[in-house]
């Protein structure tokens, strides 16, 4: 067994993963118009299910929900379907899946919405690049902010999509709560300026999520449930001068649920708000007491760092995955990395740019792969 700390294993919920290299949920556009996961979806996964743990590509949970083009759902039997042809796999391939839940809120388009106005906290429109819609590139809109009745209509969806998730052989869920989507909106003082319960104080600008985890606690024990925040970062048009404070509380709150592990993108990959000084890892770890998991512009030697001081327990990879399926294979034997620095392909289209990458093993032959595992 290698020495290194990415490859060791550790002990998630009833399940010992057998390293702590996790797959970050990517969102990829494969699934079709009909939104249901597919064959090359299932190879993707496999050919990445070296790692301990995989966390799937944001899955909207409702056609309220939706914001991108051909991304997967778990609303109807037959996407549960799709993705119970998934991790039947994933587990024959002896790795541990969970399904992002997802919301997009106002990062959408009233051309997902048979022209009906995205939801979001409050009437803040996001301010950023266009959206890619059915229809072709467009402005985003003002979002419609949501009634009360909304908000329980889209609490029971996230319940009802976990339902589904266990129905599909998942072994746990991640409520998605970063990159600016809904929940994300619920939580900055930018975009959320309701003068309801569920705006103003740090408290009443986290009960949506709070709400929504204790809707899917109904449906999953807590060790198999995850969070996945974004505290430092700005994309979707995210962040507020009380961000420390606010995910400190979020945080907090968290860990008295006791779900499974906190996933924090702490790396500044994705870009910076620049309202502070960044939030560590180390900051989350003396706030959280389950699985930490770093994520966001990470490469062998910097998890494997984080991993030793005590900072986090696994670290999730993303964009390096895409082009090197068997990146703990690679990581792990110090085998050089395909470049991954063209996403033209990355975010829709086939099994070209998706699963059509070569592994290491397919490239050496035995000879070789021998020579290494010596």
């Amino acid at each position: 067994m290698s020495n290194s700390p990415l490859f060791q294993p550790v002990k998630w919920a009833d399940f010992t993963l057998k390293n702590r290299m996790v797959l970050a949920p990517m969102t990829r556009g494969r699934a079709g118009p009909d939104r249901v996961p597919n064959k090359i979806m299932g190879d993707y996964y496999v050919q990445r299910a070296g790692g301990g743990l995989i966390i799937t590509e944001a899955t909207s949970i409702s056609e309220e929900a939706l914001g991108w083009v051909d991304s997967p759902g778990i609303w109807t039997e037959e996407m549960v379907e799709g993705w119970k042809s998934v991790t039947d796999r994933v587990h024959v391939a002896d790795s541990r899946i969970v399904l992002q839940l997802w919301h997009c809120g106002r990062a959408s388009h009233s051309d997902f919405h048979n022209g009906d106005l995205p939801l979001s906290a409050s009437a803040v429109k996001l301010e950023g690049d266009q959206i890619h819609t059915p229809k072709g590139k467009k402005e985003y809109e003002v979002p419609q902010p949501m009634t009360h009745e909304d908000i329980r209509r889209t609490v029971e969806d996230f319940k009802q999509a976990a339902i589904n998730a266990k129905a599909a052989g998942f072994d746990g869920i991640e409520v998605h709560a970063a990159n600016g989507y809904l929940i994300n909106q619920f939580l900055d003082a930018r975009s959320n300026q309701r003068d309801d319960e569920y705006g103003g104080s740090i408290e009443n600008r986290f009960r949506f999520l709070a709400e929504v985890m204790n809707a899917v606690l109904e449906i999953f024990p807590a060790a198999q449930v995850g969070v996945r925040l974004s505290p430092n970062g700005v994309f979707n048009d995210m962040g507020h001068d009380g961000y420390r404070e606010t995910f400190t509380y979020v945080a907090q709150q968290l860990n008295k649920l006791k779900i499974g592990y906190l996933h924090v993108m702490d790396g500044l990959a994705f870009g910076f708000h620049e309202r502070g000084e960044p939030m560590s890892l180390g900051e989350f770890r003396a706030l959280f007491d389950g699985l930490l998991i770093g994520n966001c512009g990470y490469d062998k030697e910097t998890a494997e760092k984080r991993i030793a001081d005590g900072d986090g327990d696994m670290i999730a990879f993303g964009r390096p995955w895409i082009t090197n399926p068997d990146l703990p294979y690679r990581y792990e034997h110090d085998v050089e990395l395909h470049a991954y620095d063209d996403p033209s392909q990355w975010y829709g289209g086939g099994a070209e740019g998706y699963s059509d990458y070569d592994a290491f093993r397919e490239e050496s032959g035995k000879e070789e792969l021998e020579k290494l595992s010596e």
